[in-house]
């Protein structure tokens, strides 16, 4: 109950607006809870390890505190790493693991000691030494030249982040837990695909089916920092995972070799099995669209133009290599999925997520007008071609996303009277 208190009084709306439909509560009986439940205020969260004590602090900040926050937070972290990067030559290896484990010590126990009267400025705290844990992390690998497996320094870097939300509970572990472990498995599987040809390929279908399932399954979550902050992360990395996805097999050298069965099966697992299964967890929100991410991810590589170029480079050095770009299908493929991302966006109620995939099938049209429309009609002609469809389409993807907009809003107060 005290972790999701901020749910409360929106699930006690629907039950008190249910009760009076079917005749239960009287409205003078429904009004009389409506102001006992709005003056309570919000309990403390208790102590890890110690019993809950019901003791009345407000977390509740305006837009300035948090702001304030987050800047506080960013400096501090930027002022840490300065002051040892200054100080690092001076100091000798004793010296430097003291001074990394004690920026990371410090940090969390100012966050312990201000957690009961000061919640959000304790949250910022332990967040910041939850990121200074990875810096803290790739110096100590520097003092002890450990650098035979670097991933494994962000899978530490991860378990450092459960620990904390586990401990917590609070949002900003959250949200780094569910950012570093996928950095570490992405590691993983750009250390293991190093030098192979379809290395981007890989990645790219990696972040594209991660990112779709961040994008979907935190749809409607009451944590809104968590939701705002993966939202964006996993909409910069679906783009990326485009780009990536669309260099296709493309090789540099006769020396390189594909990806070995081994490594394929353990990318396909990460890159598909591991997130059909967590998509259950949602299973109404994300199942179907981290599908069809699991399904473009497969197809898109390989909607390519295809050929090898040979080159001479003196002295009768001969070499060739392989070029590709992609094809009409690929921009369909791409275009077609935002179209389903936005009906996907309609039926949960998410203008974030219609928002986005109309900016996405609006980044697919531009796309290929500029691969395959603008080199071929002349600079000013496609300049005047680039103008109206940014005029026209601009146009009309504004009037349709109102329309959506207000489909939803219409949508969601019909629900709200059956409940």
């Amino acid at each position: 109950m005290l972790y999701c208190w901020a749910t409360i009084m929106t699930d006690v709306e629907r039950l008190l607006i249910r009760w009076q439909a079917a005749g239960v509560l009287e409205p003078r009986a429904v009004e009389r809870i409506r102001l006992w439940e709005s003056e309570q205020k919000h309990p403390a969260a208790p102590r890890p390890g110690r019993p809950h004590k019901q003791v009345q602090v407000a977390r509740v900040m305006g837009w300035q505190g948090i702001v304030a926050l987050v800047l506080g937070g960013l400096l501090l972290g930027c002022g840490v790493i300065l002051f040892a990067a200054a100080h690092w030559d001076n100091l000798g290896p004793a010296a430097r693991l003291i001074l990394v484990m004690s920026m990371v010590a410090v940090l969390h126990l100012a966050g312990a000691v201000v957690r009961d009267k000061y919640f959000n400025l304790s949250t910022t705290l332990h967040a910041v030494g939850t990121i200074a844990t990875g810096a803290a992390i790739a110096l100590v690998g520097q003092i002890f030249n450990i650098q035979e497996h670097w991933p494994a320094a962000v899978l530490i870097w991860a378990i450092a982040a459960v620990a904390g939300w586990a401990l917590l509970h609070d949002e900003a572990q959250q949200t780094l837990t569910f950012l570093l472990i996928p950095a570490w498995i992405f590691s993983e599987l750009e250390l293991a695909t190093e030098h192979n040809i379809g290395q981007s390929v890989y990645l790219g279908r990696f972040l594209l089916v991660w990112a779709i399932l961040y994008l979907t399954a935190f749809l409607g979550s009451r944590r809104k920092f968590v939701r705002g902050i993966l939202f964006g992360v996993a909409a910069l990395a679906s783009v990326v995972a485009m780009v990536l996805m669309t260099q296709g097999w493309r090789s540099y050298s006769a020396m390189q070799t594909a990806v070995s069965p081994g490594t394929r099966f353990w990318g396909w697992t990460v890159v598909a099995k591991v997130p059909l299964l967590l998509s259950l967890i949602q299973l109404r929100k994300c199942l179907l669209p981290v599908g069809a991410a699991v399904i473009l991810s497969i197809a898109l590589p390989w909607c390519q133009h295809i050929w090898i170029e040979h080159s001479e480079f003196g002295s009768g050095l001969k070499g060739s290599y392989t070029r590709n770009d992609p094809n009409f299908a690929a921009y369909a493929l791409v275009g077609a999925f935002a179209v389903f991302l936005i009906g996907w966006g309609v039926r949960q109620a998410s203008k974030a997520l219609v928002n986005f995939a109309m900016a996405g099938f609006a980044l697919a049209v531009g796309w290929f007008y500029f691969s395959s429309i603008f080199d071929k009609v002349g600079r000013s002609i496609g300049l005047i071609g680039l103008g109206i469809l940014f005029l026209a389409g601009g146009w009309a993807l504004e009037k349709m996303r109102r329309r959506l907009m207000a489909r939803m809003e219409h949508n969601f107060a019909g629900a709200q009277e059956v409940q």
